[in-house]
């Protein structure tokens, strides 16, 4: 029976609120329909009106394509062995065309992609495999991805001989990369991430360089003879870029150090007193989940707390394997991008070292 003067109806024992019911029921699920001339875009925008991760891979691109199209500083967080798992042309592709501004990795996913710059590769295999065998023929494995370890080490080597080649000095690991796509360019077999960030100017951290076997290959050296890096100054840049940033959005493969770095770059702005609102747009494909506690999990709205993520911003996060979600969003991405001339932010650095006030002197 329904009340017309209080807008409730009495179904059996219960009385529904229908004013407030139209606080959520306001839009139909749409079927999806298979149409086999659509382009991928299409097809995730009607995948916006379905449910569960389809539509949150839908709404990934949206919001990713909200951040090229307004005045945003994209920052990209790449985790995970995506470089063996053949992501790197796909990375390359968003390097190029700019759709992201700063990079910030693994070690191993910059290392895994100097070994496939110097044209070297990775080898599909199995997980269901005997691993003391692998062992006893030089094979390393990655789940279903094998690479040979003397291959590796000729990886290695170049990497050792590029860094004892530097000045002895401090780097930041900007420096460091960007120097390096530079000789990489001379010996390049094919375009990779290292030297395409090198060209299109897109600045290149690692946090964790030392967790890598970047940082293996410059402990070789004898001593203490070899090139020093700055991470300290990497946190000062990247503060100094959210902060000056008219919006800043993210986008993390994964999680792990490289999402912590870029959400932390809010954080640390404003302690310098550099005033910087949380990032406006932020988009996660990850496997993990929230509730074991770690960060590779973490959902936005945790992150808002900390005032990493703005309180008014556009958040979705796609539970998915990414090699699964990105080559789906990054070709729908493409399409809706094609003909629109992004207007690059700036990514000056100067003053990013200067800190005129620390939060507790306010």
């Amino acid at each position: 029976m329904k009340n017309k003067r209080t807008k409730r109806i009495k179904v059996g024992f219960d009385v529904f609120d229908l004013e407030r019911r139209k606080k959520y029921i306001k839009k139909p699920v749409r079927p999806v329909t298979v149409k086999p001339r659509e382009g991928v875009s299409e097809l995730l925008k009607r995948m916006g009106d379905t449910a569960f991760q389809g539509k949150n891979l839908s709404l990934a691109v949206d919001v990713w394509e909200e951040m090229l199209k307004r005045r945003c500083t994209v920052f990209f967080g790449l985790a995970g062995a995506m470089v063996p798992a053949g992501m790197r042309n796909i990375l390359v592709h968003l390097i190029k065309n700019r759709y992201m501004d700063c990079l910030v990795s693994t070690g191993a996913n910059l290392f895994h992609d100097v070994h496939e710059t110097l044209g070297r590769f990775h080898w599909q295999g199995s997980h269901t495999v005997d691993d003391k065998e692998l062992k006893d023929s030089g094979i390393d494995r990655m789940y279903d991805v094998y690479a040979i370890e003397e291959e590796f080490n000729s990886s290695d080597e170049y990497i050792y001989k590029f860094s004892m080649g530097l000045e002895r000095r401090p780097y930041t690991t900007r420096e460091f990369f960007y120097l390096l796509g530079q000789d990489l360019k001379k010996r390049a077999k094919t375009e990779g991430i290292i030297t395409a960030a090198h060209d299109a100017g897109v600045h290149v951290y690692c946090p964790a360089i030392g967790d890598s076997s970047i940082g293996i290959a410059v402990a070789l050296a004898d001593g203490r003879d070899y090139p020093l890096f700055d991470v300290i100054g990497d946190v000062k840049e990247t503060a100094h870029l959210a902060a000056r940033a008219t919006a800043s959005g993210v986008v993390f493969l994964g999680g792990g150090t490289p999402k912590n770095f870029i959400q932390q770059a809010e954080v640390t702005a404003n302690m310098m007193g550099k005033k910087a609102q949380g990032h406006k747009y932020a988009v996660q494909v990850t496997a993990d989940s929230p509730h074991w506690g770690g960060l590779s999990g973490c959902t936005f709205e945790e992150a808002q707390s900390w005032g990493k993520i703005a309180k008014k911003s556009r958040r979705v996060s796609v539970a998915c394997d990414t090699t699964i979600a990105l080559p789906v969003i990054v070709t729908a991405l493409t399409e809706r991008m094609k003909g629109f001339k992004r207007k690059r932010p700036s990514m000056d650095l100067k003053n990013s070292y200067r800190v005129k006030k620390r939060i507790w002197e306010w």
